[in-house]
């Protein structure tokens, strides 16, 4: 019964939070647009549809995926005896920062949206651009980002140290990086921040700032999605410099040659 009441609860909200976004849509269409909504049938299955997912999502958010990180998170830093802030010592949770860049890695590449975004990089670029090989570099920036988030974590320096200098290197990067690349590497950012990633990615800070001496969950908790966001545009900008590079180094055959 808790579990249907939790369901049903989660229905109702997703439901509230959906209908705006169709009254906008359907009033839109109507009177502005002034024409009849098309294939009204499958929009209204399509609704149904995104609200139930939606609910059976948040549902398994608040039951599996927040809890499961946050006990990975206490479990991983319970061989620490460090009981105090000043005893806490950033080579103790080397083990903690191999398993945030490996649950970054893992869950970037299964997320939906850059799988989507990559297909469609691939197929706008004539295969220049490999779709497997975009995502490999936005996970290995996911990586990268929540392995150094967490090192933030247990060090308890500034956050805003580390976004500033992130985006100094994204931005002295931009300035040799293709125009073609560019936006892709932008909107990388972007895509990572979604259903698979986020969930794991916040529960693991929220877990481990609250398993550590002298660190707040909320100063020191919340960060990692920020730094799965930046990580990844420098991961991208980097292959393509790697990839132009490459390409320039490779001569042509001489003519005559099989």
């Amino acid at each position: 019964m808790e579990f249907l009441f939790e369901l049903a609860k989660s229905f109702g909200s997703t439901l509230r939070d959906v209908v705006p976004i169709v009254l906008v849509l359907v009033v839109f269409q109507l009177l502005v647009l002034r024409q009849k909504l098309p294939r009204l049938k499958q929009i209204i299955t399509g609704f149904a549809l995104v609200v139930i997912g939606l609910s059976l999502f948040l549902v398994g958010l608040n039951d599996a995926l927040f809890p499961i990180g946050e006990t990975m998170a206490a479990q991983l830093t319970a061989s620490n005896v460090a009981t105090t802030e000043e005893q806490v010592r950033w080579m103790d949770y080397m083990v903690v920062y191999a398993f945030a860049a490996a649950i970054g890695f893992a869950t970037t590449i299964a997320e939906p949206p850059l799988i989507a975004v990559a297909l469609k990089a691939q197929s706008a670029s004539g295969g220049a651009i490999s779709a497997w090989g975009l995502r490999l570099a936005v996970a290995t920036g996911v990586a990268i980002g929540v392995s150094l988030g967490c090192f933030r974590i247990v060090t308890g320096t500034p956050l805003q140290w580390y976004i500033m200098a992130s985006y100094v290197i994204v931005m002295i990067q931009t300035v040799f990086a293709s125009r073609t690349i560019m936006p892709l590497a932008y909107d990388s950012g972007g895509v990572t921040t979604s259903t698979v990633t986020v969930p794991v990615v916040a529960a693991l800070g929220l877990g481990l700032a609250s398993n550590v001496p002298g660190r707040s969950p909320l100063i020191d908790g919340f960060g990692l999605i920020a730094f799965a966001s930046v990580f990844p545009i420098m991961t991208v900008l980097s292959y393509s410099l790697i990839i132009s590079k490459l390409g320039k180094g490779k001569t042509p055959p001489a003519k005559g040659d099989h």
